[in-house]
């Protein structure tokens, strides 16, 4: 008999969803989810981000010994947006006549996270797990730079492990291989002075417009792709400089989103910007930085596993469909707790919510689909661990 009746696993789900924690406050859905996981007598650890007095990772675990699935989602949510384009209170979670729940992060990603936390519990109270371990990673800051999961990384939590799901939106298909991601700024440094004897200054506006020029000539020279993630992408996003129109500029800056593929990765791109940087000062005298202040690396892995392959068998079961087994453009927070792991280990990427839900006005998940994702989790992590040999 399960835990939880319907009506309370929505009620959890709500709850969470309360909590409004937009780029920040994961510490908040970390102790609630401690506090429900304390019931269970589950062994809970709070891991606080460096300097951030309200941002934390939770870890939780149940079983002992090999093998050991990791299973992760992230706490935090992105911003509404202008709040007016709302039908309903994104921080309150709402039931239409179409069996949908609305709410900032019903899709993305906490309605993932709280079917992989009552499926531990569930688990657990029911007694199905006859060997293994399962390790729930709940994470900060995912929606900008990951450095929740690269603490993880960085403190050990995923060195023994075997297989790593995580439950972002992504009900239609099963996803194995994603793209990095990149953020890059670039600052010119010059002198300010009064425009009409600019030779007592230098302009950096134009150096920063010559790297511009030169890095996308460059970039054109690229003709590489995958036949999985297709081609990586650069743009320059966002050019700021100068603060006055009759003054010289002593500071301009440029950010740049850089998507990546194994073929062009993170580092090929910072070698592609730091040879830039080389030419436009020696041509200009300019004074160039080039710092790469979100770097997470693309996830390669061939799909050739029977983590996966179960994934996908329930995953049609359950929904009554032919499963896609994909990629995805998008990134998550495998990008640094698989980085030391190779193209043979086992990952999913596998939860409630369409992919297209993201980010959204009005974001919603079906309330079926996740009751029925709670159900399948507690099949697929007690299948694939009683299983092993």
């Amino acid at each position: 008999m399960a835990v939880f009746s319907k009506d309370e696993r929505v009620k959890i789900l709500s709850d969470i969803i309360e909590i409004q924690s937009v780029n920040e406050k994961e510490l908040d859905v970390a102790h609630y989810l401690q506090q429900l996981f304390k019931k269970y007598d589950i062994h809970t650890e709070i891991l606080k981000l460096d300097g951030e007095s309200s941002r934390a990772n939770l870890v939780a675990e149940i079983g002992s010994g090999k093998p050991v699935i990791g299973v992760s989602g992230h706490m935090d949510v992105v911003t509404t947006g202008d709040s007016d384009k709302w039908h309903y209170d994104p921080f309150k979670l709402t039931e239409d006549n179409q069996g949908r729940l609305h709410g900032r992060g019903s899709a993305d990603m906490k309605s993932g996270l709280v079917a992989l936390a009552i499926s531990l519990i569930e688990i657990k109270e029911a007694g199905l797990l006859k060997q293994g371990s399962i390790r729930f990673m709940a994470t900060a800051g995912e929606e900008v730079t990951s450095n929740g999961a690269a603490l993880l990384h960085e403190k050990g939590y995923m060195d023994d492990i075997d297989a790593l799901l995580i439950a972002e939106p992504s009900q239609d298909g099963i996803v194995y291989t994603h793209k990095g991601t990149m953020d890059i700024q670039v600052t010119s440094k010059g002198k300010s002075a009064h425009s009409s004897m600019p030779e007592l200054g230098f302009n950096a506006i134009n150096p920063l417009v010559d790297f511009i020029h030169d890095l996308n000539a460059e970039y054109n020279k690229v003709d590489v792709s995958s036949e999985l993630l297709g081609t990586p992408t650069m743009n320059s996003t966002i050019i700021n400089g100068g603060d006055q129109v009759n003054s010289i500029p002593e500071y301009a800056e440029s950010l740049f989103n850089m998507r990546t593929i194994p073929q062009f990765d993170n580092k090929k791109f910072e070698d592609l910007f730091n040879r830039t940087k080389e030419k436009i000062e020696k041509e200009s005298n300019g004074d160039i930085t080039v710092n790469p202040y979100v770097n997470r690396d693309p996830v390669y892995t061939t799909g050739d596993n029977s983590f996966l392959k179960l994934a996908k068998s329930l995953g049609d079961e359950y929904f009554n469909r032919n499963l896609e087994v994909t990629s995805s453009t998008a990134t998550t927070d495998a990008s640094y707790l698989m980085k030391d792991k190779g193209e043979d280990f086992s990952f999913v990427m596998y939860g409630p919510g369409e992919t297209g839900q993201a980010h959204q006005v009005d974001e919603y998940v079906y309330k079926d689909v996740y009751l029925s994702f709670i159900d399948l989790y507690v099949q697929l992590l007690t299948q694939y661990l009683n299983q092993s040999k």
